[in-house]
């Protein structure tokens, strides 16, 4: 029953230019999500540091919002194709350049900071504008099913990318970068081929007066706000990846295809939930769900760090994972229905800050609260951290709980 249990494909079969999207996404997240373990691994070996896998995926943090943030003003007053097409390029190149430096006989682990920053912050380009470029590709009553599919894109990524990666870092970690810098070079012959997407309303304001206007915007709407802050709450409280390649040879006593798994099982479980995600559309009282997705997410993360045999552990990831993406639709499915055309890349600028910034946060929370007591108490104590604030936001922020399907909140808080 596609469309009532299953994604409904609609998107894929009317829209031409987002089938373009559609497959170049899915390509370069396949690549993506390579590096995602390479370059953790790579830290961890060379250092043998949590404290310092956790300060790496800080390190991209700034400059990834400083890139989101700023995609957004600009892709309301810039061609948008265009924003995608120039930071896959720019992507292609800081994906060579840690190939380089991988292969070095002494790598530079200055040279590992310095690349994943510029290439987070090129990443905050690129999402930015491949989120808020969606909506104009689609029919409006198929914005909630064009989201599930872009999700899949991403889930199928966290699913391959990382299991493969396992293999790969066994024989070789320049041919991993390498491989994703390749992937690059399909998005863009994908996007180079889609038609342009001009902004709503031609060019208007400075970027930086823009970028004010949003803000002012953001503040008026309660259920926009709950959505950036419920999600904040649990990437940087329930996500204790940053740990996984201690965990994968301390506490599971395996190698880098139990690291693998590891960062695999959370996709795999978000996977199921995108692709089975047809029931989600039918959800009225979205804000709930949200919530209630969020507090299963953080449930799932506290038993996972108590237990210690690694299928139990994966199912417990693949849980998260599920519950995740399916806070992930609704929050992007209120996202894209509440917001006007012309605030849409500002907004999703803010999104795509703390959807790749919250789980940054979450690594140098997690590496170091694990430093100071225990890897064991730093993912339980997230998880039950990350369900104390889904309640706390429920309670404090009515407006985003009570939200309902195509609800704008038009009220000042």
């Amino acid at each position: 029953m596609p469309g009532k249990i299953l994604v409904d494909i609609t998107p894929l079969r009317e829209s031409r230019d987002f089938r373009l999207l559609f497959s170049g996404q899915l390509i370069s997240m396949l690549g993506t999500q390579l590096t995602v373990v390479a370059i953790p691994y790579q830290v961890y070996r060379m250092t043998h540091s949590s404290l310092q896998v956790g300060a790496i995926s800080l390190a991209q943090l700034l400059p990834f919002i400083a890139g989101a943030l700023l995609a957004g003003p600009m892709g309301d007053s810039l061609d948008r194709r265009r924003i995608m097409l120039w930071t896959a390029g720019a992507l292609c190149v800081t994906a060579a350049g840690l190939a380089v430096n991988a292969a070095a006989h002494h790598p530079s682990l200055v040279a590992l900071y310095l690349v994943s920053s510029l290439a987070a912050a090129f990443n905050g380009f690129a999402n930015t504008a491949r989120m808020a470029s969606v909506p104009g590709l689609v029919e409006r009553r198929h914005i909630s099913a064009a989201a599930a599919m872009m999700q899949i894109t991403f889930q199928v990524g966290t699913v391959v990318g990382p299991a493969v990666s396992g293999l790969l870092l066994g024989l070789s970690l320049p041919l991993v970068y390498g491989i994703d810098a390749g992937t690059f070079v399909v998005a863009m012959v994908a996007t180079s081929m889609m038609l342009p997407i001009p902004p709503a309303e031609g060019p208007g304001l400075r970027p930086w007066e823009s970028a004010k206007e949003g803000m002012r915007y953001l503040r008026g709407h309660q259920a926009l706000q709950g959505v950036y802050i419920i999600d904040v709450n649990a990437m940087v409280f329930g996500m204790p990846r940053a740990l996984f390649p201690a965990m994968a040879g301390s506490v599971f006593g395996g190698g880098t295809i139990t690291l693998g798994f590891l960062y695999a099982a959370p996709g795999v479980g978000a996977l199921i939930g995108a692709v089975g995600s047809g029931w989600v559309r039918h959800i009225t009282r979205q804000g709930r769900a949200v919530i209630l997705a969020v507090l299963a997410w953080g449930a799932a993360i506290a038993v996972f760090g108590l237990v210690h045999v690694l299928w139990i552990a994966l199912v417990m990831l693949a849980v998260a994972g599920w519950s995740d993406v399916i806070s992930a639709v609704l929050r992007n499915t209120i996202l894209q229905t509440s917001i006007p055309e012309r605030f849409l890349s500002r907004m999703s600028s803010i999104q795509m800050a703390v959807v790749q910034g919250g789980p940054r946060l979450g690594d140098m929370e997690s590496g170091a609260v694990a430093t100071a007591t225990s890897l064991e108490f730093s993912v339980v104590s997230g998880g039950l951290a990350c369900i104390a604030g889904a309640v706390v936001i429920g309670l404090l922020m009515p407006r985003f709980r009570h939200h309902v399907a195509g609800e704008i909140d038009e009220v000042p808080v």
